[in-house]
């Protein structure tokens, strides 16, 4: 049963100004105190994009802004275009603002880098933040004393309704249509950009998940055709990859010497609970990209030479070369050049890193297949419904392909360091441009 609290309304519309969807409306009370958590609000300290404002300079915003845009999106889709549709259960409305708005709330700095090295989990921290001793919980708990499990559920893809999750996550959801246009509009390209007004008006709500108003499918071929161009351009490009790559092996590099107990000049207090595997909730709340980078500053100052100079990297954008060398159809020279770079006193864990990178653009029902993903469907004029590549030529020729791309980081200016024998950098050359 839901509280009075529930339904309370501000007594004037709160409005922040977006660059992308020109106004965010607030008028839930239950929102509005969500968004001055301090769970919410630590989201203005992590960027979106990560090491990839090292690529494109403007990209400097934060979880913070694209989670208040996914609430605007569903918020849109369910006060303007769902409300009245009989398939639409209005009980549920409140639920889902509250899952688009917090379904990030878990990230952590620099996120994929820190979760692959500190083997955290930015899911189960947002489940933790959502039921544990928070801000979050507290409010939510206001609404009903299961309604912090709900909106979990909602975030976790396990809640009964179909229809919900979808909105949250799926092929084409209000997070998906948030970030390619949040991201173009910040890193300053038109790759990501498609009609958002045309396909929230052709969505229609349905038992088993949002369908596309046949009429609509030429505004979500380009739709999908952005999402494609975005991960080649943008989340998988080289020299934001480079700086990834230097980013996690600072991370490795501390890891390693915590546990080899290194006098660091600058006791890394924040980051012990993670490299002994005991992180609280408390631990991870309070870690965000303004301390990483200061540590990041502090440890330029260390007197072990890798940890020293990959932070020197990272901070002064001092980033790796790359090659296209996959490892796994070339291992020979693979093992060659880590051979030669431990001969010229350079450790191939930290300074010859194998990266790859895949993306699926659009999927469809595979039978048999693990893994597939629940495929768009189109409403046609009779109520049948389609699934977007049997009628879509453009999407059925990107359908279930994975693009993979493997590339080698390495510090190039090791090819020109004097104190390197000659023969020995001409070699390593050799085997790079051989590739």
């Amino acid at each position: 049963m839901l509280t009075t609290y529930a339904k309370t309304k501000l007594l004037e519309e709160k409005v922040f100004k977006d660059p992308v969807h020109r106004y965010i409306h607030v008028r839930d009370q239950v929102i509005w105190d969500l968004i001055k958590t301090r769970e919410f609000q630590r989201l203005r300290r992590i960027k979106q994009l990560g090491t990839t404002y090292l690529v494109f300079h403007g990209a400097e915003h934060s979880r913070f802004n694209h989670s208040l845009g996914v609430y605007e999106i569903v918020r849109r889709i369910v006060d303007d275009v769902f409300r009245g549709r009989k398939e639409w259960d209005e009980s549920e409305r409140l639920l889902v603002l509250c899952a688009a708005l917090l379904h990030d709330l878990g990230h952590g700095p620099f996120s994929h880098a820190f979760e692959n090295v500190f083997e955290t989990d930015h899911e189960y921290f947002t489940r933790q933040i959502l039921l544990g001793e928070t801000e979050v919980n507290a409010v939510l708990r206001r609404v009903s004393q299961d309604f912090p499990e709900k909106v979990a559920q909602v975030i976790e893809k396990t809640y009964p309704n179909e229809l919900v999750v979808s909105l949250i996550s799926s092929q084409i959801d209000a997070d998906r249509m948030d970030y390619l246009q949040r991201d173009a509009y910040y890193t300053g390209v038109s790759y990501g950009h498609f009609d958002m007004e045309r396909i929230m008006r052709v969505m229609r709500p349905r038992e088993n998940g949002v369908v596309i108003k046949e009429s609509g499918m030429h505004a979500v071929e380009h739709y999908i055709m952005s999402r494609y161009q975005m991960y080649l351009q943008i989340y998988f490009h080289p020299v934001s990859r480079s700086a990834e790559v230097v980013l996690n092996n600072i991370l490795k590099r501390v890891k390693v010497l915590c546990a080899n107990n290194y006098a660091f000049k600058y006791e890394p207090s924040p980051f012990i609970a993670f490299f002994k595997g005991n992180v609280t909730l408390e631990d991870y709340i309070a870690l965000d990209e303004s301390i990483m980078l200061a540590y990041f500053q502090f440890w330029m100052q260390e007197e072990d030479r890798i940890l020293r100079d990959l932070c020197r990297r990272f901070v002064n954008r001092k980033l790796f070369q790359y090659t296209n060398l996959n490892p796994f159809k070339q291992p020979e020279v693979y093992a060659e050049l880590r051979r030669l770079f431990i001969e010229a006193d350079m450790d191939p864990d930290y300074y010859l890193v194998h990266d790859s990178t895949s993306d699926l653009p659009y999927d469809f029902y595979r039978p048999g297949i693990e893994g597939t993903k629940k495929p768009i469907y189109l409403l046609m004029q009779d109520g049948e419904q389609r699934e977007l590549s049997e009628e879509s030529q453009i999407v059925e020729a990107i359908a279930g392909r994975i693009k993979v791309d493997h590339k080698v980081y390495y510090p190039e200016e090791l090819l020109i360091d004097e104190n390197i024998p000659e023969t020995l950098r001409q070699e390593i050359q050799r085997l790079i441009e051989s590739v």
